[in-house]
């Protein structure tokens, strides 16, 4: 008896340890260089990863937070392996299209801070018309691959949230395109293209996937109190029939992000992705007046996801990321 209960122990001990579900301990240094098998992202080894964590706020609206210290919280302190860097592009007031420079140094800091911090990074060109920028995509995710598509770190994801473009005539040509500027430089890294109707019909996809190529996923993006159980149901059969989702955006509230959390439908969407090994990162890390900011008002850089700083979004949202 003393012997069996010495060995169930030791056992308890080993599956506490090898399987981990905190994202912040399932880091870079554990997985490696990532890749797509099937509909899931597996690890250097070829064991099925999930990849939880947090999306900055558009960059030329919030880069205070586009910082070592921030990406460090983020890590730490919202127990998180990933973290996304969404670079705003079309706007007239300081995005990547009007300072190119000073948004290529925020992105260049965020991920270096991830490689520093072990976690993994998504490259986010942040916009609803991409498919009339294709020349400056192209240079910017040649610049950025050039530079860091030989950490294992780095994911690539080509266009936020289209809108009204059709799949076929203009989206899918405008991810080849820059896909092709990609993987120039880095045959390896995880490339994620949005999909039509702000990053809901992956329907669509499904239908005529980017052929030829390996390590491309597709953006799936909800807002849990407007987005319901028919956009589960569209994307599980668009996951049927073998297409790859990360959601790359979620927020725990409307899709206005004024309304009210929405715990319910959150933890029914978190259920959903956690059955279909999808990965997911939060919508955001900001302090603005909306329902899906992570952080209360002035939070400092240095207070970043700790408990005291988390609004109600944040605090459901940082106790997923530990499950």
């Amino acid at each position: 008896m003393k012997i069996t209960i010495f060995f169930l122990v030791i056992l308890a001990l080993y599956i506490d340890i090898s399987v981990s579900l905190d994202a912040g301990q399932e880091t870079v240094s554990k997985h490696g260089q990532l890749s797509v098998s099937g509909t899931n992202i597996v690890n250097q080894n070829g064991n099925i990863v999930q990849l939880k964590g947090m999306a900055l706020y558009w960059s030329q609206w919030k880069p205070q937070y586009w910082n070592e210290e921030t990406v460090q919280g983020i890590h730490d302190s919202c127990h998180s392996n990933v973290v996304r860097a969404s670079m705003g592009i079309d706007t007239n007031d300081g995005g990547y299209l009007t300072d190119p420079d000073g948004q290529m140094k925020l992105v260049e800091t965020v991920i270096e801070a991830a490689i520093k911090h072990d976690i993994y990074v998504i490259v986010d060109w942040h916009e609803e018309k991409a498919e009339t920028h294709v020349t400056q995509a192209v240079d910017f995710f040649d610049k950025i691959s050039k530079k860091y598509g030989s950490y294992p770190n780095v994911m690539y994801e080509t266009f936020n949230e289209p809108t009204t473009q059709s799949w076929s005539e203009e989206l899918k040509p405008y991810h080849e395109a820059v896909i092709k500027a990609i993987r120039a430089n880095d045959p390896d890294n995880i490339i994620i293209v949005g999909t039509g109707q702000w990053s809901q019909r992956v329907d669509e996809a499904a239908e005529d996937p980017i052929t030829d190529q390996t390590n491309i996923m597709y953006t799936l993006h909800f807002y849990a109190g407007t987005h319901r159980q028919w956009l589960r149901d569209l994307a599980q059969g668009a996951i049927d029939k073998g297409l790859p989702i990360f959601i790359t955006e979620y927020g725990t509230d409307n899709v206005d992000v004024v309304n009210a959390v929405d715990a319910e439908e959150s933890q029914l969407w978190w259920d959903w992705c956690d059955s279909n090994n999808l990965s997911y990162a939060n919508w955001a890390i900001c302090d603005v007046a909306e329902a899906s900011a992570a952080l209360i008002a002035d939070t400092p850089t240095d207070k970043v996801c700790q408990e005291a700083y988390l609004t109600e979004s944040g605090l459901l949202v940082v106790a997923q990321n530990k499950k």
